[in-house]
């Protein structure tokens, strides 16, 4: 026990927790503890919008598997943090909400920037800690720390502003980290037992595996067994694409080889999958998920497992750890694992399903349009991408299509806007995935309309030298809604069409490097000096207005109209 004052032991807790980067909008209500962040080795990001620091925090704790800081001015500042903290939660990444709140002597009385804080975070978060005493604010800081890592997840910690002072006697906690294990016995004698007897069994990766850093294990497995691998919807890093046993992602967008290839199995080992519905939906007119075949599903989160796919058995364990674990026991049936006898014919049809899709993608990205087509355009970013680098994606039309271009070799390389599905979440994810990781490349995929939400943190990576990188896909519309507004509704376009400056115009202006680009050949060599330069660069892509099947064609009917004056849009 050391006698401090409340800010010290707040910010020696967290220098104890590993923090090294808090993003953020200075603001009186943490400024005490705020002072103690520079001794404390604690780099403040400040940013120009607290969403997009929260997206920040996003994006450094899934490019780094730590947690990720944001805090921000009681009130205002604070509820600007719901939509990114909603995100995070979809994306089970551990993000720490640090929230200064009205003073405690002062709340009810409808003070300057007082709102009751933990209602609005209370279902987008793992766990919420309100300092009720300044002596505990270590304490319940550690608390929300080891909860986001243990259970995946955002945290908050609300703290009435004047909590930040008092002097008393604190005890400041070693990190805790707590592990999972491989889930009990009988789970995995059944699974295994179900993979032994299984004739065409797939296996099938998801987010957990990249938060359980365990792809190598996922290979080992997949590899005894010779079975193809596929990836879950915006999980495409969660297994080497280059390896011959990939197939690819579902979902949205995805590859057509994992697809059919997922469709004819009799048993799914879901490794670190929820299984969630926008990776087993419809797409391409392929009903893709087998119904028939009987799943293993393995999670930490023991209230996803047959959440939403019925599920044959429930692990509720790490996906390392039960990768291993049904190696050992699949290594210990030798000869009697039956799908050991059909390698051949399965790594046929596999090799076969990879090339029909790598050529039907080749002629799909091959228009010479002008403007360039966006298939087009996403091909020639891919084959130009580092080997080495991190891409985030916004939600929207062309930055869905990038589901089917976008491969990797590692984990935690790719990070989409996930289930929320908010637009401004690739840019600001960026960079904070930059800052965590300055040795690889950060690249975000935007669209034109989504950048007007994040365009103005080029103004904090030119301060704050972070040399992430924009692609902004300039066609002049909000492509998704545009879409529905083509099949649904008679091609009125009502507050879809955009009349857009020269984004790259902006970004010079604001200090950063830009480059526009309105042909195929020019893509690959503007990428590369974009990711190769020390500097925030803006990609400025000009595309043509070709959209791609909505995300959904469940969202909306063809409108009914019964009044006379609608009766012009043929009711």
């Amino acid at each position: 026990m050391t006698r401090m004052s409340a800010s010290e032991a707040f910010v020696e807790q967290l220098v104890a927790e590993g923090v090294t980067h808090v993003f953020g909008i200075v603001g009186s209500a943490f400024m005490d503890a705020l002072d103690l962040f520079e001794p404390a080795g604690i780099r403040f990001v400040s940013v120009a919008h607290e969403q997009n620091a929260a997206h920040m925090a996003d994006g450094y704790a899934r490019s780094t598997n730590r947690h990720g800081v944001c805090i921000g001015q009681n009130g205002p500042g604070i509820t600007n943090f719901v939509t990114a903290i909603a995100a995070a939660y979809w994306a089970h990444s551990p993000v720490v909400a640090i929230t200064p709140e009205a003073g405690s002597n002062t709340i009810g009385l409808g003070g300057f920037q007082e709102t009751d804080q933990l209602p609005i975070f209370s279902r987008i978060t793992r766990y919420q800690a309100h300092v009720v005493r300044p002596d505990r604010i270590a304490e319940l800081t550690h608390r929300a720390f080891t909860i986001a890592l243990a259970e995946r997840g955002p945290v908050q910690i609300n703290v009435p502003r004047d909590h930040f002072y008092g002097e008393f006697d604190a005890r400041i906690a070693p990190a805790q980290r707590i592990g999972h294990g491989p889930g009990d016995p009988a789970s995995l004698e059944r699974a295994a037992e179900l993979l032994a007897g299984a004739n065409h069994p797939v296996l099938l990766v998801g987010g957990g595996v990249v938060m359980g850093d365990a792809t190598e294990s996922a290979r080992a497995l997949a590899e005894y067994l010779q079975i193809p691998v596929v990836t879950s919807y915006q999980h495409n890093d969660a297994f080497p694409a280059s390896h011959p046993l990939a197939c690819g992602p579902l979902g949205y967008q995805g590859s057509k080889a994992a697809m059919r290839v997922v469709a004819g199995a009799d048993v799914v080992l879901a490794l670190g999958s929820r299984l969630g519905p926008f990776g087993t939906l419809p797409q391409y007119g392929i009903e893709y998920w087998p119904e028939t075949a009987r799943v293993v599903q393995v999670d930490t989160d023991a209230r996803v497992l047959g959440l939403v796919r019925p599920v044959e058995v429930a692990v509720h364990g790490d996906a390392g750890a039960v990768a291993i674990a049904l190696l050992e026991r699949l290594r210990a049936r030798g000869q009697q694992v039956r799908c050991l006898g059909s390698v051949a014919g399965r790594v046929a049809e596999l090799e076969k399903q990879r090339k029909e899709w790598e050529t039907e993608l080749d002629a799909l990205s091959a228009h010479e349009a002008s403007p360039m087509a966006p298939r087009r355009a996403l091909r020639e970013l891919e084959k130009a991408m580092p080997a080495d680098a991190m891409v985030t994606t916004d939600i929207g039309n062309i930055c869905s299509v990038a589901n089917s271009y976008l491969r990797f070799e590692q984990p935690r390389s790719f990070f989409a806007a996930m289930q929320f599905g908010n637009c401004g979440y690739a840019f600001p994810t960026a960079m904070g995935a930059q800052v965590a990781c300055p040795e690889r490349p950060a690249v975000a995929y935007v669209g034109d309309g989504a950048w007007g939400m994040s365009l103005a943190e080029v103004m904090t990576c030119v301060r704050e030298r972070i040399p992430a990188t924009a692609v902004v896909f300039h066609n002049g519309q909000w492509g998704a809604e545009k879409k529905n507004q083509i099949d649904y509704y008679g091609n009125r376009f009502v507050g879809t069409n955009l009349e857009n400056p020269s984004f790259a115009a902006i970004a010079r202006a604001m200090g950063a490097e830009a480059i526009t680009v309105d042909q195929p050949d020019q893509v690959g060599d503007a990428l590369r000096t974009a990711t190769a330069s020390d500097r925030c660069t803006v990609l400025e892509v000009i595309v043509n207005q070709e959209l791609a099947e909505p995300f959904r064609r469940d969202a909306l009917r063809k409108p009914v109209r019964l009044l006379p004056k609608y009766r012009a849009y043929g009711a």
